[in-house]
């Protein structure tokens, strides 16, 4: 008889604290527990969670009492051992609870909760599926009431552990999680054809053309087994379902097909269709380089015998994707993975449809708007390390979490975008950052790709700590755009300004559409006009749970709050002095469409934003309109400066760089050069060379005449002594807390003495507290310290000491309701 050996295993949680909770086996799941397994836990007052088993041992815990684990729910480990070390490392760096770092990296379906509730999948067909006596009464509950938590259902099937019951159901498609419906986001499904089963064979098929060849009226139905035949639906004993549109298309006959089914012959499934149609990589041959790109990809190839990371510098339209396909080739080619990180999914769509083209079904996408039964599966593929899919996963930031197994090469494409960092929620993390992490524990190389680096990637690359590869020459020696400037300040002493567009600007646009060519106008500000305001008295119509005024859109009619979403209709006459002379200042992209309407009416006009951009496929449809010249002019924010390639762009207007170059924070400068750039970098592709208009009160600023000289280096370089002069990233690791509560007084309070306590450490390299400049966000009030320490501080030991002073402010019962926000780095 074996010995009974009592174990114990830390578990994960997806709950924002920092430790792991110590739990019990039960003896008769001793053999089945394992490392990086799901696991049932209780939580909390009659709460149950899954977590994630990091470690088995025999020490009791010695604070608490160790309850059981309930129920294991996977056989094989979810995550590997390198993704945990990943993850602590994230935990320790970001300062965010590990249990955070667990939710932001597992699909919402791997982390089911007593919380979580669920619905009744929109695919679900009572009449195919059969159920168990537990799972029809979780259906019928459900058509009664339209979710229901696990708790709920726990209680109507009368079983505690009930999260393995929801799995199976989820599995089956009979339900999903609200998760999924508050995303209104369901694959796209379409009709395929089948062969039935017993129809599967050479013999049988031969058999079945002799009947039908023998009469007139069966001849359509030959057609269409010929059809699905050469169309691959079976071949070599190998069943490929056909899409029944792809078969109408054809010539098909509609009755034919049905006929066919009511014999047997043939039937109807509803499958998933892949949102990248993975092309035959037979068809396409890989991109030529040019020799400026071979010789870049050559130094880049040089510089990973050397270094870890690469940054490559490559002008606007020089070619980076080329380069990009070929080492993602080559890595392949030694059956490893490629991570493929790009700043947002839905803006590139070009890029992905190039890669899935050379690439095939290898290709797999990866992100954050995925519903959670796709990105579990892609999350099993990757797990799998299955050989012909997902070898080269595209993805946003989301994506560092996925299970590698082999990884080879990882790339980040525009590796300077803002979106790269995430804001909102905990772990506020650097995807570009954590992307060179995560290659250092696969002993792997990374290579960062960009027109205008971030300044820390610059000085990284000066002082040799990454390798530096330039691309200086556009591809088919395709010149940079022509930059020049409208004087505002002159155009309104001479009064030609017609609206917010000078005569420059417009003189220009009227040459370039006479040329038949297309124009793309920047103003980085959506909506109609960000302010109201009374001519009298200047009264604001201001958001009533935000410290910031309503932005006027003109298609909905509607005062609209862009920080938390209250709106309100507009005002007709000032409410504080009763007067109707109120004026709209400002002005937005929805303003710019209204006015050019006007201007040109017989020009058709696009515009890209937020507000154009909510529905699934209406970016790629903008797109689209804009390659096949239904558009003639697309107006748009910073949406229409990534990772958009026009063949036909004569004319690149950019509205407003004051609005861009006066922001409030030391990086404006390098984020209006980016953008300026990015956005000029649309103009003259292909044959011909390109023009940008900047519309500017200031045509001498520095950073405008850098934009003009195309001088990326040199602006650098000023930035780089700027930022060591006043203690700012590279040179200066910055750490801002922000204090949150409904209570002004009581922010007050906790943010003086917050800020004393980090002062009582850290002396002068404490600023604040401080309002930020929108001091209230739906109604909670805010305060901001930020600290800057030495890049050549031990990190470690300022990020313990953090956390002891973060204690000891809570350890103030007074303070207790107020929320702490750490931010590591903030972009």
């Amino acid at each position: 008889m074996s010995e009974r050996i009592t174990l114990f295993v830390d578990v994960i949680l997806p709950v924002p604290l920092s430790q792991e909770f110590t739990y019990r086996v039960p003896f008769e799941m001793n053999d089945f527990i394992g490392e990086y397994l799901r696991v049932i836990v209780p939580f909390g007052k009659g709460k149950l969670y899954t977590g994630i088993v990091t470690k088995i041992h025999r020490e009791a815990p010695k604070l608490y009492q160790a309850k059981y684990v309930e129920y294991i729910l996977d056989e094989t480990p979810l995550i590997t051992k390198r993704q945990y070390a990943f993850w602590k490392w994230m935990s320790e760096y970001y300062m965010a609870p590990i249990g955070d770092v667990m939710n932001a990296a597992l699909p919402s379906n791997f982390k089911l909760a007593s919380e979580t509730k669920i619905a009744i999948h929109p695919d679900f067909d009572p009449g195919k599926s059969e159920l168990s006596d537990r799972e029809y009464l979780i259906v019928e509950a459900l058509e009664i009431k339209d979710t229901l938590d696990l708790k709920e259902i726990s209680e109507i099937v009368g079983i505690k552990t009930i999260q393995p019951l929801i799995k199976a159901l989820l599995e089956k498609r009979i339900v999903l999680t609200l998760e999924e419906v508050s995303k209104k986001f369901t694959p796209k499904t379409g009709l395929f054809i089948v062969l039935q089963e017993d129809y599967r064979s050479d013999t049988v098929l031969n058999e079945l053309f002799e009947q039908l060849a023998q009469k007139k009226t069966t001849q359509k139905q030959e057609q269409v087994i010929l059809k699905i035949l050469q169309l691959g639906g079976f071949h070599e004993g190998q069943v490929t379902p056909i899409l029944r549109k792809s078969l109408e298309d054809q010539g098909c006959s509609l009755p034919a097909i049905n006929t066919l089914e009511k014999q047997g012959i043939l039937r109807t499934e509803r499958l998933e269709i892949s949102r990248i149609q993975n092309a035959d990589q037979s068809k396409f041959e890989f991109p030529k380089l040019s020799p400026a790109q071979t010789d870049a990809l050559h130094e880049i190839e040089a510089a990973f015998q050397e270094k870890e990371t690469v940054l490559l510098q490559g002008i606007t339209g020089s070619g980076k994707t080329e380069i990009y396909i070929e080492l993602i080739r080559k890595v392949l080619d030694q059956g490893k993975q490629v991570l493929f990180l790009v700043p947002e999914i839905a803006l590139t769509t070009q890029l992905i449809q190039r890669l899935s083209a050379y690439f095939g079904k290898k290709t797999g996408v990866y992100h954050s708007r995925f519903n959670s039964n796709e990105r579990v599966e892609i999350w099993n593929k990757v797990l799998s390390n299955d050989p012909n899919q997902f070898r080269l996963v595209v993805g946003a930031r989301s994506s560092i979490f996925l299970p590698f197994q082999d990884l080879g090469l990882v790339i980040v494409d525009e590796e300077h975008e803002s979106s790269y960092k995430q804001q909102d929620l905990s772990p506020r993390y650097h995807a570009r950052d954590m992307a060179i992490v995560l290659a250092h524990f696969f002993k792997t190389k990374t290579l960062l790709g960009s027109a205008t680096p971030a300044i820390e990637s610059f000085q990284n690359a000066r002082e040799q700590k990454y390798g530096h590869v330039l691309l200086t020459e556009r591809f088919s020696q395709v010149q940079l755009p022509e930059i020049l400037c409208a004087d505002m300040k002159e155009e309104r002493r001479q009064k030609s300004l017609n609206g917010h567009f000078s005569k420059f600007l417009l003189e220009n646009i009227t040459e370039t559409l006479r040329n038949q060519d297309q124009i793309i106008l920047f103003q980085n500000r959506r909506g109609y006009t960000p302010i109201w305001t009374c001519e009298i008295c200047g009264f604001s119509p201001n958001c009533i749970n935000c410290d910031t005024t309503l932005n006027y859109h003109k298609q909905s009619n509607i005062l609209k709050c862009h920080y938390c979403s209250y709106q309100t209709k507009p005002i007709g006459t000032c409410p504080a002095c009763g007067s109707n002379r109120l004026k709209m200042l400002g002005f937005g992209t929805e303003k710019i469409e209204d006015d050019l309407s006007l201007l040109l009416p017989d020009v058709r006009i696009g515009r890209m934003d937020l507000d154009t951009t909510r529905n699934k496929n209406s970016h790629l449809e903008l797109i689209r309109a804009f390659e096949n010249r239904e558009i003639d002019i697309l107006i748009g924010t910073q949406m229409v400066a990534k990772g958009l390639d026009f063949d036909h762009v004569g004319l690149v207007g950019i509205l407003d760089a004051d609005l861009i170059l006066n922001k409030t924070d030391f990086r404006a400068f390098e984020r209006a050069f980016q953008l300026m750039t990015q956005v000029a970098g649309r103009s003259g592709r292909r044959n011909k060379r390109g023009k940008v208009i900047v519309q500017t009160g200031n045509p001498n600023h520095w950073v405008i005449q850098k934009v003009i000289e195309h001088d990326y280096d040199s602006f650098a370089i000023n930035e780089v002594v700027e930022r060591r002069n006043y203690h700012y990233p590279p040179f200066y690791k910055l750490i801002r807390f922000t204090l949150k509560h409904r209570d002004r007084d009581l922010v007050e309070a906790g943010a003086l003495h917050f800020g004393k306590l980090l002062k009582e450490q850290f002396h002068e390299r404490v600023l604040g507290p401080e309002s930020p400049i929108i001091s209230r966000i739906q109604n909670f009030y805010l305060k901001e310290i930020v600290l800057k320490i030495e890049h050549e501080a031990p990190q470690k030991r300022v990020k313990e000491r953090l956390h002891e002073l973060t204690d000891q402010f809570f350890s103030v019962p007074h303070f207790k309701p107020i929320r702490l926000i750490t931010d590591v780095d903030p972009a």
